[in-house]
């Protein structure tokens, strides 16, 4: 595929594996997975799951921003968590990122994330 391009900035934490932050493929770009890192330490931020989530909504927008669009620009997002009791909060927080109409999404509960995080998102993100 010719027009597929790799997304990178230093706004969000760098890839720590065999990954790009994100691919650009037409007019579609799939983001990586962001986990609740500060990208200027690249450690993982302290405090209660609602400081976590935060962090790892503005680590995407960055990406997002990188590659031309921005949060309102994902069409599928998916959420990972180790706490399925955190959903509400999820929600929450979700409703001060985005406006309708919202991305489809998928929230799936694991038994355990990199570092030990207690919340993980990926995404699809369409540029018009």
């Amino acid at each position: 595929m010719t027009n597929k391009s790799v997304i990178q900035t230093d706004n969000a934490p760098e890839a720590i594996g065999t990954y790009s932050q994100a691919v650009k493929a037409g007019d579609t770009v799939y983001l990586s997975g962001q986990i609740p890192l500060d990208p200027e330490t690249m450690e993982v931020v302290s405090g209660d799951i609602s400081v976590s989530i935060r962090r790892v909504f503005d680590n995407l927008s960055a990406v997002c921003e990188a590659s031309g669009g921005q949060l309102q620009d994902i069409v599928k997002l998916n959420i990972y968590l180790t706490d399925l009791g955190n959903f509400a909060t999820v929600n929450e927080i979700m409703a001060t990122y985005f406006q309708e109409p919202y991305p489809a999404r998928a929230a799936i509960g694991v038994a355990a994330l990199p570092k030990g995080v207690p919340v993980e998102m990926d995404a699809v993100m369409v540029l018009s």
